[in-house]
């Protein structure tokens, strides 16, 4: 009879014991009464690892650490009261309106992908745009008419092209190298410069200077080639980033063009 009685205690015992594991297996830790639950561990363990971060056992250590002091501190936090204060309030408000924003982005982005489709047809549009001839052109870019046709008589009459541009053009990243932009597609410029640039031969200068919304130009075509352009997949990934961002942009400007307000926008 005891015997029997000691049996039944122990398994009874051991069920007790038992019995919390599985609520407990929920939680990395109790602090102050308060339970710090493992959901919180794996989302935190989730956004370092999505960071590039490889998931260690060293890893998993730190960001267990990291849970239970921030929940110890948190708890410290409201104790002295600091939840109350207008600033915490201030950046609470501005955290919630970040994290909103953020997940309507990441909506808007799962949920309208970039497709091979979109990607073929810009490129298609770019294979277009960029066929047929370069030009690699040298300019000297200033602010009057009469300061471009001065130089221009200053070449004529024997001055150095490439000096000149570095001394006087205030385009001052072309300047600095002798006027030089390398080669590029006349659809590359403002149409007064192309249409200028095209009728002219190589190592031939334009004889008057040439209006833009920029200023007045001195051009002179150094080179012409058969124009290279890359393949698909060598821009794919700049392709798909830029459509990604376009869709974005119009995304947010609908949301502003349907939002009724009084505010005025600077831009």
């Amino acid at each position: 009879m005891n015997k029997s009685f000691s049996s039944l205690a122990l398994a009874t015992l051991t069920v007790a014991l038992l019995a919390p594991l599985p609520s407990l297996a929920q939680n990395v830790a109790i602090v102050n009464g308060k339970a710090v639950p493992k959901a919180r561990f794996d989302a935190l363990l989730a956004q370092v690892t999505k960071q590039g971060q490889p998931k260690t056992p060293a890893l998993e250590a730190q960001v267990r650490d990291e849970v239970v002091l921030r929940e110890m501190f948190v708890q410290e936090a409201e104790k002295r009261g600091l939840t109350a204060s207008a600033d915490y309030k201030t950046q609470m408000e501005f955290a919630r309106q970040t994290i909103l924003i953020r997940e309507l982005f990441m909506q808007f982005q799962e949920t309208n992908p970039v497709t091979d489709a979109d990607i073929k047809a810009e490129y298609d549009k770019f294979k277009a745009q960029s066929a047929g001839v370069e030009y690699r052109a040298r300019h000297i870019l200033v602010e009057s008419e009469d300061e471009a046709k001065a130089l221009i008589a200053q070449i004529k009459g024997g001055a150095n092209f490439e000096e000149l541009a570095k001394k006087s053009s205030k385009d001052t990243g072309s300047g600095a190298n002798g006027g030089d932009l390398d080669f590029a597609n006349a659809a590359a410029y403002v149409p007064e410069f192309s249409q200028a640039m095209t009728k002219l031969k190589k190592g031939e200068m334009t004889d008057t200077p040439v209006k833009s919304q920029f200023g007045f130009h001195i051009i002179r075509l150094d080179d012409t080639r058969e124009a290279k352009v890359q393949s698909l997949d060598e821009i794919k990934p700049q392709i798909q980033q830029r459509i990604a961002q376009l869709k974005m942009a119009k995304f947010r400007d609908d949301i502003r063009a349907k939002t009724k307000t009084d505010y005025k926008f600077a831009e």
